[in-house]
């Protein structure tokens, strides 16, 4: 008996010690992969402690043993592109086989949603997903995943580019891989890490975060987050009584839709914007009251009401009446009121407001919330009362994202691949961080150059600025967006970068513009002129170089003008110019091309001081040089390379 239990033991115990040792490869290797062209291939991975592992690819055979840890790596001499080949890994219990592999170009493509979103949704995406036969374009999609500590590996795996495999690439670095493999008839290999939604923070490694000054760590401070996994538990603790009373809101069993209700203990808030002080953290629901007095003519018509857009679902009533309801955080609210609701004298209006997660509010412009009825139009802006139903603090749950915290991003999704040989990387983020862009002018360079630490050399980075977005503005004003794209350009002082301007191609209503084609291609002449030798291609639309003031009129000159300067305006005018004099109130301006020159002027400003040039959300463009590229937006309130003259 004692014998029988004694070989068991052994026998399971050497059979664990076999499953232990077998050698294993990060998921980066595997069938159909890109290895980067003219570089050193790094292979790594885990076996027993003191292994051999043996590497076989083409005619180089390399040995190496696994270290105390079970880690083990050895490097590749460099190799010209070509394919498809076989590589071999074989530990002293097993062997790992990898077919079809490529050499090539292996480009990083990371950021949020717009570099995120997929093939398949993009522009004219029956026929570009039916036309994507290109056996040697490959993609790997990182799974999603985050990590409060560096991760040693990820999941996905390389898939070959076809019609049945397409639609799920990134579109953006799709077409930037389309680009490159056309003109250089070489393998292009492309690694899509990207979630939407995302802060730039998450993405940089705790080493170079933690480097940066307190201004940059302020926003994690309250959550004081020393226990990693018992921050989870408790947290998922929380969330799933807070998702329980989500379920049983009390304004809905207490009839707070009820016009009659007592709100002596509600509390008022100025409408629209999205909640800050008390309210910037939380989730859950909240009800908003407002009470409009209309006169006699009006009792008994139908009209409409409009709340623009409310973060992130609701539910409206008037005077007791459900009339309507939308679910989706960046869409207007325009509904209908039928007859026989609205009544003279007062009406109470009822939202409530469900956030699932992030900001949350009312957040339109005070012109866009509206009630129209009986041929008049009545404003809904200003004091509302407000109260919270179910907030996710009294629950002791925080709703965990990549943004939580920072080098999320980087520790499970960018931390596994920095060993993996890159040619570059190609970059699509900015809009979460638009309400902090001068941050932005020290943690977009930052995280360049952490990424480029972290793989040992200085590697191409580029990026694309952000689009035009959201409504027009009727007078030139200031825009967080217009400064974002200011500290995007502003980061081109680092060597080897380069960015996409794309302002002449976004929706006004729409955060994913589908045009994702030029995005692509754009990217693509950046890297094919620096990068592979083509000169020739003109990868950049005109940017500001200096201004002259000569009497009235600022004369503007742009580096980058290819060919020559065009405006889409049939008539030659230049849009999107705006001009100031000393104070630095500005108009918008009138503009004109004059050879390789825009002459910006303004009846309202004889002696002009500052010209800003897209500066908006959403500005108006129709500036390009010859080869269709549009004018980087910029602003000469604090520029050098200006001369006055009268």
């Amino acid at each position: 008996m004692t014998k029988n239990l004694t070989f068991l033991i052994c026998f399971f115990s050497v059979a664990i010690s076999v499953l232990h040792a077998e050698v294993k490869l990060p998921r980066i290797f595997s069938d159909n992969m890109v290895l980067q062209r003219d570089k050193v291939i790094k292979v790594w991975g885990w076996a027993d402690k003191n292994e051999t592992v043996e590497v076989s690819f083409l005619n180089q055979l390399k040995k190496v043993k696994a270290d105390k840890n079970g880690t083990w790596s050895i490097e590749l001499t460099s190799m010209p592109y070509g394919g498809p080949y076989t590589m071999q890994v074989k530990g002293k219990n097993n062997t790992i086989t990898l077919k079809n592999i490529l050499i090539g170009e292996v480009w990083l493509c990371s950021g949020q949603s717009n570099m995120e979103w997929q093939l398949k949704n993009s522009m004219n995406a029956k026929a570009e997903v039916s036309s994507a036969d290109y056996p040697r374009i490959r993609s790997f999609n990182v799974v999603k995943d985050l990590n409060m500590k560096p991760k040693s590996d990820i999941k996905g795996s390389w898939e070959v580019c076809s019609p049945e495999t397409a639609g799920d690439f990134s579109a953006v670095a799709y077409f930037f891989a389309r680009k490159l493999y056309q003109e250089l008839n070489v393998p292009v290999g492309i690694i899509n890490s990207s979630w939407g939604g995302t802060d730039i923070e998450t993405w940089t490694s705790p080493e170079s975060f933690s480097k940066l000054g307190d201004t940059f760590k302020e926003r994690y401070k309250a959550l004081n987050i020393t226990d990693f996994d018992k921050f989870a538990k408790e947290s998922e603790e929380g969330k799933k009584a807070f998702t329980q009373a989500m379920l049983n809101d009390p304004g809905i069993a207490e009839s707070w839709f009820n016009p009659s209700l007592n709100t002596s203990t509600w509390k008022k808030i100025q409408v629209p914007k999205l909640w800050d002080g008390e309210l910037s953290s939380v989730d859950g629901i909240l009800w908003f009251r407002y009470t409009l007095t209309l006169p006699d003519n009006v009792e008994g018509k139908s009209g409409t009401i409009q709340l623009g857009p409310i973060d992130d679902n609701d539910i409206t009533w008037i005077n007791g009446i459900k009339i309507g309801e939308t679910n989706g955080y960046n869409i207007n609210r325009l509904y209908t009121v039928p007859a026989n609701i609205l009544k003279a004298g007062q009406n109470i209006i009822t939202v409530k407001i469900v956030d699932n997660a992030s900001g949350g509010g009312l957040y339109g412009k005070p012109e866009a919330l509206t009630l129209d009825a009986g041929g008049k139009s009545y404003p809904l802006a200003g004091d509302w009362l407000y109260k919270v139903a179910v907030s996710n603090k009294a629950f002791n749950y925080v709703e965990f994202s990549p943004n939580t915290y920072s080098s999320l991003l980087y520790n499970a999704m960018i931390n596994p691949i920095i060993q993996y040989g890159i040619k570059g990387a190609i970059w699509y983020q900015g809009e979460n961080n638009a309400g902090q862009a001068y941050n932005y002018r020290t943690l977009f360079p930052n995280m360049i150059t952490d990424w480029r630490t972290k793989w040992g050399y200085e590697f191409p980075f580029y990026w694309v600025q952000l689009a035009n977005f959201m409504a027009k503005d009727d007078l030139p004003q200031d825009s967080n967006w217009a400064e974002l794209r200011e500290a995007q350009s502003m980061t081109l002082s680092l060597p080897k970068t380069g960015q996409a301007v794309i302002t002449d191609i976004g929706e006004a209503n729409d955060i994913h513009p589908r045009n994702k084609q030029d995005v692509g291609l754009r990217l693509a002449l950046n890297a094919l002129n620096k990068d592979y030798g083509k000169t020739d291609i003109i990868y950049s639309g005109p940017t500001f170089k200096s201004m002259e003031i000569t009497g009235d009129k600022a004369i503007i000159s742009f580096n980058n003008i290819g060919k020559g300067l065009k405006s889409t305006n049939k008539y030659g005018y230049i849009e999107g110019f705006a001009i100031a004099r000393a104070d630095n109130k500005f108009v918008w301006a009138k503009a004109y091309i004059e050879g390789d020159k825009v002459i910006v002027y303004s009846e309202n400003v004889s002696r002009p001081v500052s010209v800003r040039y897209s500066w908006s959300n959403n500005p108006d463009v129709n500036l390009f040089n010859s080869e269709g590229l549009p004018a980087a937006p910029f602003r000469t309130d604090s520029l050098k390379g200006i001369t006055q003259r009268d």
